[in-house]
């Protein structure tokens, strides 16, 4: 349910894409939060509070907060489903709490790099409300316009970091260490298996390392940005299509970015268009600006069609239950 792919290994752009798959539509919007905006991580007295230092382009999700998305400095961040069996995160000890619905964006707002956010990631303590019923097991993936890259796991109370360029691939349960051990199983990667063809995390997450592995030097950033999107593609779930246990997650949209040139690109997969947005073009905007980006039509550069609009979603949003 989810995937995430980097390319960070040509000389022309670094370009990450991933996808969104779940049960129901996470009725995404696509937000322009500006340098200066106000926030706060979680509903309690504990809450971090926080003024964002960097401009970012970002999708949200239920109106409760952002899961993935770009800063103006050239840093990523996504945030996919980690089973909550595998997850636990720390236990209340008087760091300012961030719910894991703010984390992507707390992390945008505040950080250049993924060795910035890295070397700070205890600041705060990452908490887990529940919404709309349930808890939501995350763990989340960073990459920076130089190529860095990180996976961030909660586990056993307390923020497991995999840090460095050959982390290139995430997908969801298991974790990242049981995902690299299992990919030892395939060729080129130590193993002698070809890679797989099932829709299970696990399949989805060699597939897209294998075909990484292969991908061709491209000639300019739109064959670099091309690379990624067809990747996910390649990984992506269709409509209909049902796991083992009968479940059906498809792929609702594909999100991806140019972290070189700053350039965020989204396609809904009941649309045949991709669309984009050019962040280095909204560096003197002081407004939020919001799009829909289910809107079919949409393709091309869609940066002055953002609208004005209120900051309305995050952790204050009626979806989210106090912890």
């Amino acid at each position: 349910m989810c995937t995430r792919i980097l390319w960070n290994t040509n000389d022309v752009a670094v370009t990450v894409a991933r996808c969104m798959d779940w049960q129901v539509s996470d009725e995404p919007e696509l937000w322009f939060v500006p340098r200066g905006t106000e926030r706060r991580g979680a509903q309690d007295a504990a809450s971090a509070h926080w003024t964002s230092r960097y401009g970012s382009i970002v999708t949200s999700m239920w109106g409760m907060g952002t899961v993935d998305g770009i800063n103006d400095r050239g840093l990523g961040v996504h945030a996919l489903y980690l089973d909550p069996e595998d997850v636990s995160f720390p236990d209340d000890d008087g760091r300012p709490a961030v719910a894991n619905a703010m984390w992507v964006q707390y992390l945008l707002d505040n950080y250049a790099t993924v060795a910035e956010a890295v070397a700070d990631i205890d600041r705060v303590r990452i908490t887990s409300p529940t919404f709309r019923g349930i808890q939501l097991g995350i763990h989340i993936a960073l990459e920076d316009a130089f190529g860095d890259s990180a996976v961030i796991e909660p586990l056993d109370g307390e923020l497991v970091v995999h840090h460095g360029r050959e982390f290139t691939v995430m997908s969801n349960s298991p974790t990242l260490d049981k995902q690299l051990e299992n990919l030892a199983r395939f060729r080129p990667f130590g193993g002698e298996l070809p890679p797989p063809g099932d829709i299970t995390s696990s399949d989805r997450f060699v597939r897209a390392a294998y075909f990484l592995h292969y991908l061709p030097a491209p000639e300019n950033v739109e064959e670099a940005v091309a690379g990624v999107f067809q990747l996910i593609a390649n990984v992506s779930v269709p409509y209909g299509a049902p796991y083992s246990t009968g479940d059906v997650y498809p792929t609702w949209w594909r999100a991806g970015a140019d972290l070189t040139d700053r350039v965020y690109y989204f396609g809904s997969t009941r649309s045949p268009n991709i669309f984009w947005v050019c962040l280095d073009d909204l560096a003197d905007i002081s407004e939020v600006r919001k799009l829909d980006p289910r809107e079919l039509t949409l393709v091309g550069d869609q940066t002055a069609h953002l609208e004005p609009s209120t900051l309305a979603y995050g952790v204050d949003a009626e979806a989210v239950a106090t912890p």
